[in-house]
Formats: structure tokens, C-alpha cells, sequence
């Protein structure tokens, strides 16, 4: 299956997506509106782009589009991570395809058309290639489908409070009265044609009760584009537009590499709260670097527990997470301690030259690759002079990835990420990157870094594609 990968960004041409919109299920968000008339529930199509951040918890699905809120019609990412269809208690379909990847972007393509025959009457795409693989397949049933484009409540990303979608959403069309075909959406890359990528929908037909939902606009993001009625927003606010996207790809944590499935995501994957139960551990992000300079932001939020508030370490490394090991106990990791302050490496820690850090202070971490440095601030103050600390030149897998972890088995902590493509804490300030990219609190080329200006971007496939990685 094509997947969004980090060349899918190479060349800055064609047609770009801006934003995205993040689901924090926790919030129970979503897009709603009851539309004053009946549209078509027997010709229609929807399409949207996802990401997704934490996967099925087994016990609640993750809807991502719905209608009504009994006999509902629901599309949804099951509790075993597959695609499905409900048509009030009939199951249209069930893919056998698992939607796990927390790191890609996924474009998903539905067309109803009760005119069509057998199968053609439900027609699924997963990045512009049809889905024939199901493990249930009702397609060719012919019904109305309950409530779509009908007189009642619509919605985007949920319809039940345990239901909701965790991720990002992006470029929403609604279709009332067309059923299109994936190539309508998207295309695949004439250098790269493994790899699908969104197009212009403007001349599109919406139809009576269609939406289209660029989310560009952070104080309406239920703004129909198209110029239709607004839908309510619901538990989302502008702080969760991203410009995390289909056409730029950012780094967030990794709820995968989670060895004690101890620790807990939120906010699109870029909240961290380690649990006291889960051991001395640390947890990684989605996308690796092997070539180039990069910069994150990670802000400690608060601690509970015994031991002290700050024990914790962020930096980089080059293994997964494993058993029993703290931040900085292997030669190709390394982690800031807010704990009197050092960087701790091979199971030993330098002390001289770093400041203590605790709740509410903002680490940057820079990550050079082409000199095997590796550096970090403290709101915004180089530490150490700007003396980078020297990393291995052989990581274990071959890349670098952005950590976080606590030192004590007792303690609770919450980390807030900023890799650029929306926060999890509150940006006051707005800094960019050289090429233009990611949000930050701090300027990631400000400061000198042994004796010299270096510019570290965000951890997007812009980036990578532009500047290695």
C-alpha cells in the first residue's frame, strides 16, 4: 500500500495542504451540524485524510465519520484497527487490512452508489489504490444508507462520547449526490509513484448538503471552504490546528515503542505522562534522523510521585526503548536530567556546565548529524556554552530519534512536545525554522553552537527531503 513517506515532500510543486485539524480523544471532539433539508443517503462519497495517534484501546472504536445517533450510519477505525462501514445494525464492510502506523498519513476514499451493481455500490480506497480485501463484505446490498446527507445530525470524528477519533484530520470533502472515484482527491507522484499525494478539489461538486473542511482557519475550524453552512465545533479550539499534513509530514512521539505500555499519549501524540508503575523507561519519537541538524522542544509539566520532580531526561537516541533502562544508560543515548543538572551517556553523567531544570521550564534539543553533536537549551539559553556533547557515530539502528524518559521507578511526570507541527503547550512567541517550517517557542537557529551559527529545522518531510535525514 503507498504510504506517505519522507520523499513524498522532495519537490515544493503541486498542490500543498496547509493544515490539518487534531482530535485529542480524551476531549471527546468533533465536527457537527443537522442540516435543514434531506441531501442523497443512496449516491455520495467521503473523503478525508488521517493520521492517527493512539490506536484502538479494545474496548471503543474510533469513528471518523458519522450520521445520526441511532440506527447510525458510522465509518470507523475498529477496536481491532480496521476499516468498517455500518449501515445502522449491517455491517457494509470490515477490511482485513490493519490501519497501525502511527507515523503516516492515510487517505481514505468511500463511494456509495445504490445504482451500481454488486459490489460497485460501495467502492473503498486507501491511498488512491481500491481496497478488494474484506473480512466482511455486505457492499453489494443496494440500501439507502440511514441518515447520511439527511435532516440530521452530521459529524466529523465522533458521535459517541467513548468513540472518538485520536489523530490528526485533514482536507474533509463530504460529497452529497457524486460518488468519485479516489483520482477525483489525490495522485501519485510522477518521480515517486508509489506515493500518493492530495489534489486541488475546488471544482468539485459538493452537492446540497457537502462540506469541504481545509481548516485554515484556526478561529473557525469548522469553516465549510466550500461556502456552506459552518459546522459546530465541538471540544476543539485553535490550538488544535496543525500544520501537520499530507504534504508535510511532522515528527510526534511514538505510542508503539512504548515498552511498559506504561506510559500515556494525548494531544495528537505530543503529551507524554509516565506512569509510576512502568520502571525506570523512556519512550521515542516517530521519525528518525541520520544526516543533518534537527530541533525539538519539550516542556515538563508537572511530576507526582516520590523521588524528586525533575528526575527525568530528554534527548535523542539511536535504539528503541527497552527493558529496564533509563535515557542515557547505552552508549547511543542521551538524556538532559533536571536532576542537578547533566547529560547522562554509557550509564554515566557530566555535570559540569548544565543547569537544573523542573516543571514549567522549555528544553530544546538540538540533534546535529553531520558533526555527531548533540546540544540543548534551557528557555532558550544554550547550555554549557554551546559546547556540544559528542554523539556515536554508529547508533545502533542507524538514526537518531527524539526521547524522553524519567529516572525514578516511582515517579510520574508530563512532558509537552513541540516538533513544529502542533504543540502540546502553548506557544507565545512563533519561530519558524530557516526553510520556513514548524512553530516553535524558540528560534531554532539562535545561539552559537561550538563557536559557530548552525541552522536545526524541524523534523518534517519537507525538511528531510530538502536537507536529508
Amino acid at each position: 500500500m503507498p504510504l506517505i513517506l519522507g520523499t513524498n515532500s522532495i519537490k515544493d510543486t503541486g498542490y500543498e495542504v496547509a493544515n490539518s485539524c487534531r482530535f485529542n480523544k480524551a476531549d471527546t471532539p468533533s465536527l457537527s451540524i443537522t442540516p435543514g433539508s434531506n441531501g442523497s443517503n443512496t449516491v455520495w462519497t467521503i473523503s478525508m485524510w488521517c493520521k492517527r495517534s493512539n490506536l484502538s484501546d479494545g474496548s471503543n472504536d474510533q469513528k471518523i465519520h458519522a450520521a445520526g445517533t441511532s440506527s447510525t450510519y458510522e465509518l470507523l477505525f475498529s477496536t481491532a484497527d480496521q476499516l468498517t462501514l455500518y449501515n445502522g445494525s449491517t455491517t457494509v464492510f470490515v477490511t482485513n487490512r490493519k490501519f497501525r502506523d502511527v507515523s503516516a498519513w492515510y487517505h481514505i476514499v468511500v463511494a456509495y452508489n445504490t445504482g451500481a451493481s454488486g459490489n460497485d455500490r460501495c467502492k473503498v480506497y486507501i491511498n488512491g489504490t481500491q481496497e478488494t480485501s474484506f473480512a466482511t463484505d455486505n457492499r453489494d446490498d443496494g440500501s439507502a444508507m440511514n441518515h447520511i446527507n439527511q435532516s440530521v445530525a452530521q459529524f466529523v470524528g465522533n458521535n459517541n462520547a467513548g468513540d472518538g477519533f485520536d489523530g490528526y484530520i485533514a482536507e474533509v470533502c463530504v460529497i452529497d449526490g457524486t460518488a468519485y472515484a479516489a483520482s477525483s482527491f489525490g495522485e501519485f507522484n510522477e518521480d515517486s509513484p508509489q506515493i500518493w499525494q492530495p489534489i486541488d478539489v475546488s471544482e468539485l461538486t459538493f452537492g446540497t448538503n457537502g462540506a469541504y473542511f481545509d481548516f485554515e482557519s484556526s478561529g473557525n475550524l469548522g469553516n465549510d471552504a466550500n461556502g456552506g453552512t459552518d459546522w459546530a465545533e465541538n471540544n476543539i479550539a485553535a490550538a488544535d490546528q496543525a500544520v501537520d499534513s499530507p504534504t508535510n509530514n511532522f515528527c510526534v512521539m511514538n505510542p508503539l515503542d512504548n515498552y511498559f505500555a506504561g506510559a500515556t499519549f494525548a494531544e495528537g501524540s505530543c503529551k507524554v505522562t509516565t506512569l509510576t508503575s512502568e520502571g525506570e523507561a523512556y519512550n521515542t519519537g516517530t521519525i528518525g534522523v541520520a544526516n543533518g541538524m534537527w530541533y525539538f522542544e519539550a516542556k515538563l509539566t508537572s511530576a507526582s510521585g516520590a523521588g524528586s520532580a525533575n528526575d527525568g531526561f530528554v534527548g535523542a537516541t539511536g535504539r528503541m526503548a527497552i527493558a529496564a533502562g533509563e535515557l542515557g544508560d547505552a552508549a547511543d543515548n542521551y538524556g538532559y536530567s533536571g536532576s542537578g543538572g547533566g547529560i547522562r551517556n554509557n550509564n554515566s553523567t557530566t555535570t559540569s556546565g548544565y543547569d537544573t531544570y523542573t516543571t514549567g521550564d522549555i528544553i530544546g534539543v538540538y540533534i546535529d548529524c553531520d558533526n555527531n553533536k548533540i546540544y540543548w537549551a534551557k528557555n532558550g539559553t544554550i547550555q554549557d556554552s554551546g559546547t556540544g556533547f559528542a554523539l556515536s557515530t554508529s547508533p545502533d539502528t542507524g538514526f537518531y530519534f527524539p526521547a524522553v524518559g524519567d529516572w525514578a521507578t516511582n515517579l510520574s511526570q508530563v512532558w509537552d512536545f513541540n516538533f513544529g507541527g502542533c504543540s502540546a503547550f502553548t506557544v507565545s512567541s512563533g519561530n519558524a525554522d530557516a526553510n520556513g517550517y514548524g512553530n516553535f517557542e524558540y528560534d531554532p537557529s539562535s545561539g552559537t553552537f561550538d563557536s559557530a551559527s548552525k541552522d536545526f529545522l524541524a523534523i518534517c518531510t519537507k525538511n528531510l527531503g530538502s536537507d536529508g535525514g
